[in-house]
């Protein structure tokens, strides 16, 4: 958030003094607000700590915190597991006592990384459909410089990671209107900023006729101030003196607040804690509601798309229990056990390499049993869980770069892209959505362009098409042939060869 933004009319602030349309607005997005919490939030929260698997701390009440040290850590996707491997109880609370070999192997996060890397681990290029060439150039360049000024192919390797976490992702086209006003197509980036918005914190307005249409969004979080809770000043010195001494006392609290920002098509309202604080109008884009919604994969009549990690949940539960009572098996079955008959004072005798037992008791024996490890039947189970990950999210190991076996005859790129077709397929798929997100960030730019008087580009002129590199293993000639075609259709020879990385040029959004 840009706080210094916000600072224009200060004037009818506290939510008690709003305006109807104001007041009916700041009510219904209160209600939407507890819907998104009580019913969307925990959802959302379960698939992010499925993809990012971070550890957590558990205290001995079985509360989660990061400021007390008395309890033990735990990674999120345990929470997937039985209590038969994790000592879990009824209650939730876990006792390490209890706990077996607990294996995690986070095959969701690799999964979510590899397809990333497909849809964006190469630069874009946003080409404008005018053909008035001066005003082409003109457009190309200012989109490339707003995007790579918003942060280039990184912005858009996190607006898809949260893309394929959540199902959607939301972006909110920023404009600094006094930085707009007067300035040239060479510095004018710096007045826009594309800003993602992590579906945990927005909640969409959507339009009562056309769930596609938004007419209003509000950004709404919690947020840390530098500031400590008044505690008083006796709990103060207690709180500094124990710390000192290495009493263990925690220090007073950070004062924390609610934010709320309110976006509609006539402007914008900003909230701390239920009370408006600031508000303003727009002299651009001031018609629209300027968030830019893009589904992972379409979903039709549903705000929310498809993302890859809810699928995968049940799988990875059980990769994780299966690999979990692999590992304590494996712990029971690689060691000797004994049992022993007729043996006085065996109890408490310690069992390992070098021991030696004596009796005078002529029937006293010693049986061992255990020591095989093989599991045929269980490893199997194990690599079917593993192929249906694979099935279900159409990314094989060979596109994380693990080879299961020799590679034959994948040696050419038309194996390899058949090895490869299920995520290539999916990509494709992808690029349709993700491609028509950011042709309409790119739109919203040149409007307000336009608007401003900085750039006239009419609406019939506005219109991009998001150029994307090769998509999977593509062989030299392959390569020489596609760059002879587009040269041959018009495309700069400075682009190719810097698509072909003969070139130091940048070849796009980097």
């Amino acid at each position: 958030m840009h706080a210094g933004k916000w600072r224009r009319d200060m004037s009818d602030l506290g939510s008690s003094g709003l305006s109807g349309n104001a007041q009916r607005r700041w009510e219904l997005v209160r209600s939407l607000i507890g819907t998104h919490e009580n019913g969307v939030l925990p959802r959302l929260e379960q698939l992010w700590a499925y993809y990012r698997n971070p550890l957590e701390l558990v205290r001995r009440s079985g509360t989660v915190s990061g400021s007390n040290r008395s309890g033990w850590y735990r990674m999120a996707q345990e929470r997937g597991l039985p209590a038969r491997v994790t000592g879990t109880s009824l209650d939730g609370v876990s006792a390490p006592s209890g706990r077996r070999e607990v294996v995690i192997e986070n095959d969701i996060g690799w999964r979510v990384g590899t397809m990333v890397d497909f849809m964006f681990g190469s630069p874009v290029r946003i080409e404008s459909l005018t053909e008035k060439d001066s005003l082409r150039n003109d457009i190309e360049g200012v989109l490339e410089r707003v995007w790579e000024h918003s942060g280039g192919i990184s912005l858009m390797q996190d607006i898809a990671t949260l893309g394929h976490v959540y199902g959607y992702v939301d972006l909110l086209v920023r404009v600094d209107e006094d930085r707009l006003v007067g300035a040239n197509l060479e510095t004018v980036h710096e007045a826009f900023s594309i800003e993602p918005i992590e579906p945990r914190r927005g909640v969409p307005i959507v339009s009562d006729s056309d769930y596609r249409v938004l007419d209003g969004y509000a950004i709404h979080f919690e947020r840390e101030l530098n500031e400590l809770e008044d505690t008083g000043a006796k709990n103060t010195i207690r709180n500094r003196f124990g710390r000192l001494v290495g009493g263990g006392q925690e220090t007073s609290a950070r004062k924390r607040s609610t934010v709320t920002e309110v976006i509609s098509t006539d402007g914008w309202e900003l909230y701390e804690d239920g009370d408006r604080v600031s508000s303003g109008t727009r002299s651009v884009l001031g018609s629209v509601v300027p968030v830019v919604h893009i589904q992972n994969m379409s979903q039709p009549f549903v705000y929310a798309g498809l993302g890859e990690v809810e699928s995968l949940i049940p799988l990875q539960d059980e990769l994780n229990t299966r690999l979990s009572d692999r590992a304590n098996r494996v712990t029971l079955q690689s060691f000797k056990m004994y049992l022993a008959r007729g043996i006085e004072g065996f109890d408490g005798s310690g069992v390992g390499p070098g021991t030696v037992w004596s009796t005078d008791n002529p029937d006293a024996s010693i049986v061992g049993f255990g020591g095989d490890a093989s599991s045929p039947s269980e490893d199997r189970h194990i690599a079917e869980i593993r192929e249906a990950l694979d099935k279900i999210s159409g990314v094989p190991p060979l596109a994380g770069g693990v080879v299961k076996a020799k590679l034959g005859n994948l040696s050419s790129a038309n194996a390899l892209r058949v090895t490869l077709m299920g995520l290539i397929a999916k990509t494709m798929r992808k690029r349709v959505t993700y491609g028509r997100g950011i042709e309409q960030v790119s739109g919203l730019v040149l409007r307000a362009l336009d608007e401003a008087g900085v750039l006239r580009v009419r609406e019939s002129e506005r219109g991009v098409r998001v150029e994307w590199g090769v998509l999977g293993p593509i062989g030299d000639e392959e390569s020489l042939d596609a760059a002879q075609a587009k040269v041959a259709l018009g495309v700069p020879e400075d682009q190719v060869l810097g698509e072909l990385g003969l070139d130091d040029a940048d070849p796009g959004i980097v």
